[in-house]
């Protein structure tokens, strides 16, 4: 990409990790639509990252509201240089005790609104080139028990991010660029609504991590793309040793839950009023 920094979009931006990847963006020079189903959320956060900010109210699922968005910023800038899905949801249990509306809205925002974000981000970026930052999980990199709905919306974001790099390969469009960033457990609201939930044990059985940690990531993917990144690079690593030998991973699971329950325990001890 030539000349000053233009436009950027990043999705659920209203709070958490969606909220510091939108200050770093406005701290780099770009204007950014602060974009979230909560309007209240989206607007506080405009209002907090100054004039380069303002708030737009996108779901995800709707790509004809994503396509607004896009268009409405490369309007007001001319060109669009950078997209960052980071809009997501969690909810957690075995597909099974999980209700049709819970599962679809997972697959919804998590996987089809990655595709949304992207597909609109291509469609600026064919000239001017780009970069499309998907944030996943590790989620998308090997199993998680308790969270099989969310692994299956990870792996399809993983799945789409780098076969959609291949297309855009084959089609001779070099310009534009792909990373996808797979946080472990980030100690952001939505994570400490899961202290009491056995189920979303496995989350927290590494490194909880702040969201600056990610924003971090985004902030390396952005002056030099990386397909994959894992946040922490070493549970990366034991994430692909199990996706590669999956009876290997499937057998650690019980021990890796187990340490997740043991730090569930302790913080929800913490937690705990004296």
């Amino acid at each position: 990409m030539s000349g000053s920094p233009a436009g950027a979009v990043v999705t659920g931006a209203g709070r958490g990790p969606g909220k510091e990847i939108a200050r770093l963006l406005v701290e780099r020079g770009h204007s950014v639509p602060v974009t979230d189903v909560d309007e209240a959320a989206a607007t506080a956060t405009a209002a907090e990252l100054g004039d380069r900010a303002f708030a737009r109210v996108v779901d995800v699922r709707d790509h004809g509201r994503v396509e607004a968005a896009r268009d409405d910023i490369v309007e007001r800038t001319g060109r669009l240089d950078v997209w960052v899905n980071n809009a997501g949801i969690l909810i957690t249990g075995p597909a099974w005790e999980q209700d049709e509306a819970a599962r679809r809205l997972m697959l919804e925002v998590n996987a089809l609104g990655t595709i949304n974000g992207t597909v609109a981000a291509i469609g600026a970026m064919r000239d001017s080139g780009g970069h499309v930052v998907n944030i996943v999980s590790l989620a998308g990199l090997t199993a998680v028990a308790g969270e099989a709905v969310y692994a299956a919306s990870k792996h399809a974001a993983i799945g789409f991010s780098l076969s959609t790099m291949a297309d855009l390969r084959a089609a001779g469009t070099k310009n534009i660029d792909i990373s996808c960033i797979c946080p472990d457990g980030i100690w952001t609201p939505m994570l400490f609504d899961k202290l009491d939930d056995p189920g979303s044990a496995l989350s927290f059985s590494g490194k909880l991590l702040q969201p600056e940690e990610v924003v971090d990531a985004v902030r390396k993917v952005l002056d030099k793309p990386r397909l994959v990144t894992a946040v922490p690079g070493w549970r990366g690593i034991v994430a692909g040793v199990g996706d590669a030998v999956p009876a290997f991973g499937l057998a650690a699971v019980p021990l890796v839950i187990k340490q997740g329950a043991r730090v569930q325990r302790k913080l929800l001890k913490a937690q705990a009023p004296e």
